[in-house]
């Protein structure tokens, strides 16, 4: 049970630093505080975080991150564009929604790699494929952008909306599928819900919606404002340097920091929720960690667009940038 997030469109990265070479500090020097901001309770997608918070290798770029959990799902967003933290964790869509609503936030990284949201059924409703959909009761979080997806994932497999009952459950995903108040859902993630269902021994079916005729996202970003991006440069890339090495961090302790943050996490479900989602932290070959690849924005910008979910084309321009990865620059 999890959260929400909406919403995307764009054009190629738009660089927002200013003039001048920025650099990631990789060694002491005068300690700045950042505050950054998750998108959810402390869980597997932020184990890099932890381990990288646990193993000072924040200190050693002469960081001091103070890590905060939302109020609300809506909280990131607003706080990182009203000012009140340097970064925050939120979800690809949800950057453009934000955008489309005049907030001046831009993408600076990509935390996890690709899509998470999934269909996931139980063997018994006999939902292998798309086309089995026909028929069946769908449950999703309400959230327009499942919707979308939903509708999409239809359209491909040549199955009339009319025939899937889409029904709002919130965020009582698993509990609905396991009450049989529905025969799927959409909505719950693949290393998340997919792993809880098969650690119960429920043996799910999982179909990441990437797969089934939605375009390639990133499923979750840090974000800031577009006046941090420009002032916190140097700032921000270190973070985003010294996550990298606390991601790499999780391949022999994936969960001891995790759990210290969050000690009533269930140890086996988060450690193999961290080994499912370590592969998606990593950047394309030859990509600096928390590349953004424009063309995946674009198609999945044209998506959304055809979506009708955001209603200006201000969401679009300089939504995300590359330039304060790791090693990289103007």
């Amino acid at each position: 049970m999890r959260r929400a997030a909406v919403l995307l469109l764009l054009l190629p990265a738009l660089v927002v630093a200013g003039c001048g070479e920025r650099k990631e500090h990789v060694g002491p020097g005068k300690t700045q505080q950042l505050q950054l901001m998750l998108d959810f309770l402390p869980n597997a997608d932020h184990a890099g975080i932890y381990a990288a918070q646990a193993n000072g290798r924040f200190r050693d770029v002469g960081l001091d991150v103070k890590i905060r959990t939302p109020s609300d799902p809506a909280a990131p967003l607003r706080q990182v564009a009203a000012g009140r933290v340097d970064l925050a964790i939120s979800y690809e869509p949800e950057v453009l929604r934000a955008r489309d609503r005049g907030l001046k936030v831009v993408s600076v990284g990509a935390l996890v790699q690709r899509p998470l949201t999934s269909i996931i059924a139980l063997p018994g409703a006999g939902i292998a494929k798309p086309a089995d959909l026909r028929g069946k009761r769908v449950g999703t979080a309400g959230i327009d952008y499942q919707h979308a997806f939903l509708q999409t994932i239809l359209e491909r497999a040549s199955v009339s909306p009319s025939a899937v009952k889409e029904r709002n459950v919130g965020f009582n995903l698993v509990q609905a599928l396991l009450t049989k108040k529905v025969d799927a859902i959409l909505g719950g993630f693949l290393n998340y819900e997919a792993v809880e269902l098969r650690q119960k021994k429920k043996h799910p079916v999982v179909i990441p919606v990437d797969k089934v005729g939605v375009p390639l996202y990133d499923e979750l970003v840090f974000v800031t404002s577009e006046a941090a991006a420009k002032d916190e440069g140097d700032a921000i890339r270190s973070f985003l340097g010294a996550l990298a090495r606390g991601t790499r961090d999780l391949r022999s302790q994936p969960v001891a920091a995790l759990l210290k943050a969050n000690p009533d996490l269930d140890r086996k479900l988060q450690r193999e929720a961290v080994r499912v989602t370590l592969p998606l932290f990593q950047p394309p070959a030859g990509k600096p960690f928390g590349y953004q690849e424009p063309g995946r924005w674009r198609s999945f910008a044209n998506f959304m667009r055809k979506a009708g979910l955001l209603q200006t084309q201000r969401a679009a321009n300089g939504a995300f940038t590359n330039a304060l990865l790791p090693g990289q620059g103007p």
